[in-house]
């Protein structure tokens, strides 16, 4: 594979390669047996609540493998831990995070064989070759894990800031309740940038509703905080200076019901929802995923898994900034 055209994590790169390649482990008291490279954990009121946070700042918190294993790891940390009442998750940095890695150093040396190559590369389908290699490693990394969290037998709340990308709205999704900074925008752009139909892990149709979800993936425009406040998707906004002590202050009062009924409270709500169809339905649309994926790889013949300027799609790398979702499309900037 030549360096022109390895960039991203399974998304930009050659189709014919495979993504060969664990992470932190925890133990629910001790400390973690390997230093955690992308990602901070601690406990805060006699260990009621943890928090964890994103550590990339460097790369505005952008998802490369190692970043994503450490997350899960300290996710069954708290999970495991029975003093834990309330996870925490935030970024550190400018912005809560960038979406997917897109070919930093550090993911291009996760991603190619050599000694920093990350062993996820060499097992879940990593050493298998085209469609189900980039199937497997992404329903494992991107989407299981991300449905894991999800459905942690603890209560999380995503504390999130700056504009939140593509794969950032992932994490946030996956977390049982969002509070905001008054600074933040949401948006995801891989249908305007890469010409895929959504992320891996498609709530947009239930956390934005279907209209608006069309619209924000059709045109990349991001959605203020307010606007996700009046939907719903957001619970509390608070001044970007005060985010994180007004966060603690929220989570302890969840923290302060008994964990019995909170379980039962997210269960009920998320059994809800599953046999509403949410649950068929991001296994459905993961397969669409899929298929968006091969669908370029096929225009590409097997060069790129994701839409290239030389298929129509314009390249990311050169993208105009996020314009915000307008009223009246004339208030736009040209």
């Amino acid at each position: 594979m030549g360096p022109r055209n390895l960039a991203t994590d399974c998304h930009l790169i050659r189709w014919r390669s495979s993504c060969p390649g664990s992470g932190t482990r925890w133990s629910a008291k001790g400390d973690n047996v390997a230093e955690a490279r992308f990602v901070t954990y601690e406990t805060v009121d006699d260990g009621r609540i943890a928090r964890i946070m994103l550590n990339r700042p460097d790369a505005r918190n952008a998802q490369n493998r190692g970043l994503l294993v450490e997350l899960n790891d300290a996710f069954l940390r708290a999970e495991a831990d029975d003093d834990v009442r309330v996870v925490i998750l935030g970024g550190v940095g400018p912005m809560f995070s960038s979406g997917h890695d897109m070919g930093s150093d550090v993911q291009r040396r996760e991603f190619l064989p050599g000694p920093e190559q990350h062993p996820t590369r060499r097992i879940n389908g990593g050493t298998r070759s085209a469609a189900e290699s980039l199937m497997l490693q992404e329903w494992h990394y991107y989407f299981e894990n991300t449905r894991r969290w999800r459905n942690l037998r603890k209560i999380t709340i995503a504390e999130v800031h700056g504009t939140v990308y593509a794969a950032g709205l992932m994490l946030m999704w996956a977390c049982d309740l969002i509070v905001a900074a008054d600074n933040t925008m949401f948006s995801d752009v891989v249908g305007t940038r890469l010409g895929m139909c959504g992320v891996e892990y498609f709530a947009h149709p239930w956390e934005f509703g279907p209209r608006l979800a069309k619209e924000l993936l059709l045109t990349g425009d991001s959605l203020s905080v307010d606007e996700a406040h009046a939907i719903g998707m957001v619970s509390k906004v608070f001044p970007v200076d005060e985010l994180g002590e007004r966060t603690l202050e929220f989570a302890r009062r969840i923290a302060d019901r008994p964990t019995m009924t909170a379980l039962l409270i997210k269960e009920a709500v998320n059994q809800t929802v599953d046999n509403m169809g949410f649950y068929n339905a991001l296994n459905a649309c993961f397969t669409l995923h899929e298929l968006n994926h091969s669908h370029w790889a096929w225009l590409s013949k097997g060069e790129w898994a994701v839409g290239t300027p030389e298929a129509g799609v314009p390249s990311w790398r050169d993208a105009p900034p996020v314009q915000p979702r307008a009223k009246d499309n004339r208030e736009l900037t040209p």
